[in-house]
């Protein structure tokens, strides 16, 4: 290849590069990224509403936030508010490759900042793969509905060479950083994403003691997965539940656990609350 060449190749691929960051930054990319932060809080608020009527006796149910989802769909104008979710898991997994990628959160290139990066890319994932069984439950395709689910993820890296090991790392990872998030919960180093400037003090205290108490309980929830998947890794068991309502089953089963619950139910519906608040106030910047 000659250097001519190589130069035009390098000057296209700044100017894709550009370009690709432009868009991240533009004023839809904010409005969506909004929708996505509307659409994680109400599946969170749906999954701690669902988990405190079980608490109080009042049907209710320990969802995943895809059960969530499916309980959403069954409410009145259930259809519209899929689609509303579907943009909204859309919006929030492009805003996670966005953080991991452009940095607009400016988290640096130092091993702190690549995990947290990473963290972000992560989160993508997870609420990517929720994208194909919304669309199942708008169109009523049961196929689609399964998705990725948990055993089919576990199984297929299993059967590969090493495996179980990667399983087990895995498990590790998503330990560390649900106490991570109980971490950042307790001394209010969450991220917000919004200027608080908009706010009075007492608007600020409430929405920073709905983030950390809302972190902290995601921060429980997370952790236990962590756990579930490692003790699949132990046990080499591909079939073994590692899903967000099998975590909150597990918490229940302890010692008082249905107060425990009930705490941890409540810290989701503040984590619910908080994406909420983050919806609206959200300011995209470079």
């Amino acid at each position: 290849m000659s250097a001519t060449n190589s130069k035009e190749i390098q000057v296209v691929g700044k100017d894709v590069e550009k370009a690709a960051e432009k868009a991240a930054f533009s004023p839809l990319m904010e409005t969506l990224t909004r929708i996505g932060y509307g659409v994680r809080g109400l599946i969170y608020i749906t999954m701690g509403l669902l988990a405190v009527q079980l608490v109080l006796g009042k049907g209710g149910s320990l969802a995943s936030p895809k059960g969530a989802i499916a309980e959403i769909g069954k409410q009145p104008a259930g259809l519209i508010l899929l689609w509303v979710v579907l943009v909204g898991l859309i919006s929030y997994s492009l805003w996670g490759v966005i953080r991991a990628v452009f940095d607009p959160l400016h988290k640096g290139h130092d091993l702190k900042g690549l995990l947290e990066r990473f963290g972000f890319l992560w989160s993508a994932f997870g609420y990517a793969i929720l994208i194909l069984p919304t669309y199942g439950y708008i169109t009523g395709d049961s196929q689609k509905t399964s998705g990725l689910g948990s055993q089919k993820f576990l199984t297929s890296i299993m059967a590969m060479p090493w495996g179980r090991w990667a399983i087990g790392i895995l498990g590790l990872a998503a330990v560390a950083g649900g106490l991570y998030q109980i971490y950042l919960g307790l001394k209010a180093g969450f991220d917000q994403q919004f200027q608080v400037y908009a706010l009075t003090p007492e608007e600020v205290k409430l929405v920073t003691t709905l983030g950390r108490v809302g972190t902290s309980a995601r921060g429980v929830v997370f952790a236990l997965v962590g756990g579930l998947i490692g003790l699949a890794a132990y046990r080499a068991n591909p079939n073994q539940p590692v899903g967000m309502d099998t975590a909150l089953a597990t918490l229940m089963h302890q010692p008082y656990g249905i107060w425990l619950l009930g705490i941890v139910a409540l810290g989701l519906i503040a984590f619910g609350l908080y994406s909420m608040i983050s919806a609206l106030l959200f300011r995209l910047k470079k």
